[in-house]
């Protein structure tokens, strides 16, 4: 059994447990509360992840359409999945700033039923890391929804997926740590 799709939900688990606690007990005008112009709310990092699944995970379950069952038991990006994981999605706390693709800009106004909506996006991915888990990850790859010429393997797709949860929920909580978030 390979080991990877263990650790992806592990990491979704984490990435739910991360979000509620993040909007427990938060009014809808604290998820829009914004530091400054330009920056993003609690709840448009949220909405930012929701997109994002919507978009990326259609893309990586139709790579598997009609392909060999087989399996890797962990992911091995190449070096572009590589570079792009550490250069661009990594979490960290000095957050190196891209700006969106407008294909998955956050909405400028969230509602109360952003942090549903966010844990629904990961339950369409712990089902398509079941169906994945049946196939070498490693060897399919899937057209990147945003650069039609970058091809990444299906391994790195849900890497990605995972990765970017964790950097845009540490913007959030710097954010609701943010000394001029409206307290209650």
């Amino acid at each position: 059994m390979p080991t990877w799709p263990g650790r992806l939900l592990s990491e979704l688990n984490a990435a739910d447990e991360r979000a509620r606690k993040l909007v427990s007990g938060l009014t809808v005008e604290q998820l829009n509360w914004r530091p400054s112009e330009g920056e993003w709310s609690v709840g448009q990092c949220l909405d930012h992840l929701c997109v994002t699944n919507d978009v990326y995970l259609p893309a990586i379950a139709g790579a598997l359409e009609d392909k060999a069952k087989g399996t890797a038991e962990e992911i091995r990006p190449g070096w572009a999945g590589r570079w792009f994981l550490k250069n661009v999605i990594e979490p960290s706390p000095k957050q190196k700033k891209y700006p969106a693709p407008k294909k998955i800009a956050p909405r400028l106004q969230v509602d109360a039923g952003a942090l549903e909506r966010f844990l629904t996006s990961n339950q369409k991915m712990r089902g398509l890391i079941g169906r994945a888990r049946e196939y070498d990850v490693n060897q399919i790859r899937f057209r990147n929804p945003f650069v039609a010429l970058v091809r990444f393997t299906v391994g790195t797709g849900l890497e990605i997926v995972s990765q970017h949860q964790k950097r845009h929920l540490l913007q959030a909580e710097r954010v609701k740590a943010d000394p001029g978030f409206p307290r209650q």
